[in-house]
């Protein structure tokens, strides 16, 4: 006998067959898609439970200018107590100053009476 191919019951697993691959197949795909789309919704929650981003950039903003406002105070502050620091020098130097030549005149004042005052003559 010459082979006719399939026949009509084996027509019909085998296109049962070929149905019931494709449905394994499509629920695989169907499987697939599921958990990529969990995936993908775990991900959304994820960032949805972040704080607000522009929020976070504002409040990093206020931030960074107040420091920056802190810094420039400090940097005035610096530049006050320096010419403090070599203003209260100079008044040091200068209260030294009128103290030595206070002393050095009290000195001459002592040496002008020293010599003020009278001398007995010596006998020869």
């Amino acid at each position: 006998m010459e082979d006719e191919g399939p026949s009509q019951s084996e027509g019909v697993i085998i296109s049962s067959l070929n149905y019931m691959g494709f449905f394994v197949s499509t629920r695989q795909n169907q499987l697939i898609l599921l958990d990529t789309l969990d995936q993908e919704v775990t991900k959304f929650r994820e960032c949805n439970a972040l704080p607000d981003l522009n929020s976070l950039f504002t409040e990093a903003k206020v931030y960074h200018n107040k420091l920056v406002n802190i810094r420039k105070e400090m940097i005035v502050l610096h530049d006050r107590t320096t010419k403090l620091k070599k203003r209260a020098l100079k008044l040091q130097q200068q209260k030294q100053k009128e103290a030595l030549e206070k002393e050095q005149q009290r000195e001459k004042e002592l040496e002008r009476e020293r010599q003020l005052v009278a001398k007995p003559a010596k006998r020869t």
